[in-house]
């Protein structure tokens, strides 16, 4: 995505992705469920972790990415059509887990429509435990968030 696409506020995001709001996504009041909102942080989280190393850590050692928490405000309502772009960034690492922040903005009123945030623990599949963040993995948030210095990456 060319840097001059992506709205001020979600430049300081390394990754933000497009997604198209569907019909199936409003409830009965007119708008897009509240839970929905929750996947869409989930699109963006699935390609940081992917572009950190996260993925890539579980398929060769079984160390990868567990939810702890996450939560939304929300600030306003989405209808179809529209198409949202979401940001995800890493606001704090510590030794096994970081915190991730969401934006959701708006294309159709241009406008933030959900802001977020989820902590992300590290796991060991095999032992069922916790685990500190991989040096590969907790490079690759590293070098995300210095490119978010320059412009962010379009995931779609």
């Amino acid at each position: 995505m060319p840097d001059s696409d992506i709205p001020t506020v979600l430049k300081p995001f390394p990754i933000v992705v497009r997604i198209p709001v569907q019909w199936s996504e409003m409830d009965a009041y007119g708008h897009v469920n509240n839970t929905v909102l929750f996947r869409y942080f989930e699109s963006a989280r699935i390609t940081y972790l992917e572009r950190c190393g996260f993925l890539e850590s579980y398929d060769t050692n079984r160390i990868g990415a567990i939810l702890h928490s996450t939560e939304c405000r929300f600030r306003q309502p989405l209808h179809h059509p529209d198409e949202v772009l979401v940001g995800a960034r890493a606001t704090s690492v510590n030794d096994d887990r970081f915190t991730h922040s969401y934006t959701v903005f708006s294309q159709e009123s241009a406008q933030v429509a959900a802001v977020g945030s989820a902590i992300v623990v590290s796991f060991d599949y095999e032992k069922r435990a916790t685990t500190p963040i991989p040096v590969s993995v907790r490079d690759g948030i590293a070098r995300l968030e210095r490119a978010a210095e320059g412009s962010a990456i379009d995931a779609r």
